[in-house]
């Protein structure tokens, strides 16, 4: 079976088939592989939106668009350099054990599997707006950050010098 076409119905697959997706991805350049990131970070300053407003309710001493631009700051312009540099770092340690991958596919398997993720962001987003602390944000945030490490590790799995 063919990988899908188009970023969400690959996103959607990613949750299932992750190595099959990063792999049909590899010839990506890397003015795509940019946008990924910059997408992936502005659907998570979308989730915090939510919260954030919960949070200005319950707290009215800081305003809504002071939680919102703290918010930008970190997820758009902090945020970005440290997946390039964790994508870097993933790529030596690759190396360390001996299942080299090439910096490029390093920065593809994370900022795929951050984007992948994105829809179990969003509905962590909601949750911490509407319901707020407690149990169902614990699990949406627990398959979120599960899924993250899942599809990652498939991703460089799949496209480490060994496996292709």
């Amino acid at each position: 079976m063919s990988p899908p076409q188009g970023i969400v119905p690959r996103v959607l697959q990613s949750w299932w088939a992750p190595r099959r997706v990063v792999r049909s991805l590899a010839d990506m350049p890397e003015r795509v592989l940019v946008v990924i990131l910059l997408l992936a970070m502005l659907i998570f300053l979308v989730a915090q939106a939510p919260g954030h407003a919960r949070a200005a309710a319950l707290d009215p001493s800081v305003p809504m668009g002071a939680r919102m631009g703290g918010s930008v700051m970190a997820v758009l312009f902090m945020m970005p350099l440290v997946a390039y540099a964790v994508a870097a770092l993933s790529s030596g340690l690759m190396r360390l054990v001996r299942r080299p991958i090439d910096p490029r596919h390093s920065r593809l398997a994370l900022f795929w599997a951050l984007l992948a993720i994105a829809p179990a962001m969003l509905l962590s987003g909601l949750v911490e707006g509407l319901i707020g602390p407690g149990a169902a944000l614990t699990l949406t945030r627990a398959i979120a950050g599960l899924g993250f490490c899942l599809i990652w590790g498939a991703g460089l799995s799949a496209l480490s010098a060994n496996d292709r």
